[in-house]
């Protein structure tokens, strides 16, 4: 396998689709797979004819987390120069203004886990395996996972997995709340894909000024929010969108925005 299919992209019908594929290791971030997705992601940004992103793993794995035997960090400049790279694009993967839905089989270590946190929602399958595993290599988590994991699954929890690096699996994963939905292994990426195809139906302007609102809303107070949540809703009134949405219900018509029913049902 060539260092430039580490990672593989696919947009169809307004879905992007980024796969990590490294198989054979369990998909661990190497330098080329960095490389790759701070490249997908900048696309993904600059194209607005995507309007959802699914990320996922190639093979039996979501993402092992950092390719430990590439590791080469000889002091601390190093090492920061290291994370820094990797951060702008992965801050502009957690705000990005669509829809991300990370469908997680097997594991999710480390940067994995961290990977999929960066996501809106997280299907995962029976043997996902979820494991902030740094304290046994004498690290700190990376990838955004001091900011997003305490405010996925609250700090008390955060602390418990951080601390002890202990795994948990797909059924704890859901009871915190880091999982949203379990699925079948065979059917765990159309699951995502059509959650993915289904919050693609959303208004790009109101999804995309709750999701930032969001991502503020645990940093900031009640009357900060209040003004984001004026100055949005002003915008979102504006838009075609709500125009067309408030004349199909009041002519009874099908909405334009529809949550997907699960699969097979």
């Amino acid at each position: 396998m060539s260092e430039e299919q580490t990672l593989l992209v696919d947009i169809a019908a307004g879905i992007a689709t980024l796969t990590l594929n490294r198989p054979q290791q369990k998909n661990a971030l190497n330098l080329p797979m960095r490389d790759a997705l701070r490249g997908a992601v900048q696309q993904i940004r600059a194209d607005r004819s995507v309007r959802a992103v699914v990320l996922r793993g190639a093979g039996t794995d979501f993402c092992s987390g950092g390719d430990i035997r590439a590791m080469n960090v000889t002091d601390a400049d190093a090492g920061r120069d290291r994370m820094d790279d990797i951060h702008g694009w992965i801050a502009t993967l957690m705000d990005l203004d669509r829809p991300v839905v990370a469908a997680v089989d097997g594991v999710a270590y480390g940067a994995g886990f961290s990977l999929a946190l960066l996501a809106d929602f997280i299907v995962a399958s029976p043997r996902a395996r979820f494991c902030m595993p740094f304290m046994k290599v004498g690290l700190v988590p990376d990838c955004a996972a001091l900011y997003t994991l305490p405010r996925v699954v609250g700090m008390a929890r955060a602390r418990d997995l951080v601390f002890s690096a202990r795994e948990m699996g797909a059924q704890e994963a859901q009871q915190i709340g880091a999982v949203f939905e379990i699925v079948a292994q065979d059917r765990l990426h159309d699951r995502a894909r059509q959650l993915a195809q289904g919050l693609a139906g959303a208004s790009p302007t109101a999804f995309a000024l709750a999701k930032r609102a969001l991502n503020q809303s645990l940093s900031s107070d009640v009357r900060a929010m209040l003004e984001i949540e004026a100055l949005g809703q002003g915008i979102a009134f504006t838009t075609s969108y709500h125009r067309e949405a408030v004349r199909r219900f009041k002519e009874k018509e099908p909405p334009l925005f529809q949550w997907p029913a699960a699969l097979g049902d």
